[in-house]
């Protein structure tokens, strides 16, 4: 099993175990450290870390797993790492905002399915390797969206239909509507916190520079820290003064003129002299939708919209211009689909192939050596010629493992396939050739287990040549 080390600036955080691929040791094992520089592994004494998913300002993010859950749940490891040099004061600011996501996410995580849970929130005290003393690291443990956010998706598809953008708008403004009335101020809306699933359903992340808007009513205010993120934060955000709702919407509107515009630099579209973006002569889309995005971004905060709930009013027009499609995707999906989830099933989802376990490498093994023997069999009992059979049985078997590849056949399809295929040799003894029903399982069992044997020892080698080089 392959486990990410941790520690920063470790010059070779990959570490492979084994031992760890048996189910058995994997949840009984009390710990293992970095082969390079002897950071604990086994953070909590459950997350293992698999992969490095990026670095941030304040910290960074692994996929890890979760040995402690049935299926090895999936999640997000988010240390914390602040860039740069900072001094006392700015630390501890930066660890605030970094405990702050974990108590947000606590609180209203398990209260919205579009937003991340909460699982784990510790601190890791180790050894330094620079010197005699130790160092404290912090974790956040949370649910993982298997999908891409939409910088990512920006940079791989380009600018977004308006559709699509209308579909993100109304997801996130339910989000906020939510958040805001809960007291809380997100302040950094922006495309790299949006995340698509791979279903289609967005998430807001990121709730590390939120504000607690504490003994006011939803329309009070708070003042800002300063954390924002350049050319998506207003004027009022900017000039460290106070935040509102409505500093939320702002930044989700330049979030949607950039998936609009395709523009992934923000300043580009700034006109000085007027203190705005300057973006309607890039693109054509419907005037109800233009106009709302340009609310949202009025600088003065007093005239923008006060809250999601009344960007999500002044939207509603827009429901007739694609009431079209909500019918025709009414007629597949059901009476009762609304027109948002006929939008969502128009963006393609993202595709994600999850990670294959050395359970599910073995067991594919197994089913490719059994049917291909079968394939085999019953080939050369039709044609007779060992070549033809070869040729035959081998195309069919590269699109059997090309399909696995894909996960396109899993789980009990590595069962009935095989079955079914046994079953019709059975049955029809020509395909039997001159072997008899005991020699044909004998033969296929063969395959399987000659299957498993090579698939065991290409991995070996590959993790051999992994570590040498």
């Amino acid at each position: 099993m392959e486990v990410y080390c941790t520690r920063p600036g470790c010059p070779r955080p990959q570490n492979h175990f084994a031992d760890l691929d048996d189910r058995n040791t994997l949840v009984s094992v009390q710990q293992k450290y970095c082969t390079t520089c002897g950071m604990p592994l086994i953070l909590a004494g459950r997350y293992l870390p698999i992969s490095l998913l990026g670095r941030g300002g304040f910290g960074a993010a692994f996929l890890a797993s979760d040995r402690y859950t049935p299926l090895m749940r999936q999640c997000v490891v988010k240390q914390f790492l602040p860039a740069g040099e900072l001094g006392l004061t700015q630390l501890r600011l930066a660890q605030d905002l970094f405990e702050r996501e974990a108590v947000v996410l606590e609180e209203i995580g398990s209260q919205n399915d579009q937003i991340p849970d909460l699982f784990a929130y510790f601190p890791l005290l180790v050894p330094d390797l620079n010197s005699e003393e130790k160092k404290q690291y912090f974790y956040i443990v949370q649910e993982y969206i298997e999908g891409f956010n939409l910088e990512d998706e920006l940079a791989q598809k380009g600018k977004l239909a308006e559709a699509s953008v209308l579909f993100v708008l109304e997801e996130v403004l339910q989000v906020l509507k939510f958040v805001h009335q809960k007291n809380i101020i997100h302040r950094d809306i922006k495309p790299s916190n949006i995340m698509r699933h791979r279903n289609g359903k967005i998430y807001l992340l990121d709730f590390g520079a939120v504000k607690q808007v504490t003994n006011n009513p939803i329309g009070g205010t708070a003042s800002s820290t300063g954390i924002y993120s350049l050319g998506f934060a207003p004027p009022e955000q900017m000039s460290g003064g106070e935040v509102f709702p409505c500093t939320d919407l702002y930044a989700l509107a330049v979030t949607c003129i950039i998936l609009l515009t395709g523009e992934k630099e923000v300043t580009k579209l700034f006109d000085a002299y007027s203190n705005q973006l300057k973006w309607r002569d890039r693109v054509q889309i419907n005037q109800v939708l233009g106009d709302v995005l340009d609310k949202m971004l009025i600088p003065a905060a007093s005239k923008r919209f006060s809250s999601a709930t009344e960007v999500l009013e002044a939207l509603k027009p827009l429901q007739k211009e694609y009431s079209s499609i909500s019918e025709e995707e009414s007629a597949n999906v059901g009476k009762n689909q609304n027109l948002q989830t006929a939008q969502a099933k128009l963006i393609p989802p993202t595709h994600i192939t999850k990670p294959f376990s050395i359970l599910e490498i073995l067991v594919g093994a197994a089913f490719s050596g059994f049917e291909g023997s079968l394939i085999a069999i019953a080939t050369l009992g039709l044609v007779n010629s060992p070549a033809i059979a070869l040729v035959i049985s081998t195309f069919i078997l590269s699109g059997l493992i090309f399909s696995q590849t894909k996960r396109w056949i899993e789980k009990s399809d590595l069962l009935i396939i095989p079955a079914i295929t046994f079953a019709v040799i059975f049955f029809v003894p020509l395909l039997q050739g001159n072997l008899g029903i005991k020699s044909v399982i004998i033969l296929s069992l063969g395959g399987s287990l000659a299957a498993i044997a090579l698939t065991s020892l290409f991995r070996l080698i590959y993790k051999l040549l992994s570590l040498l080089l």
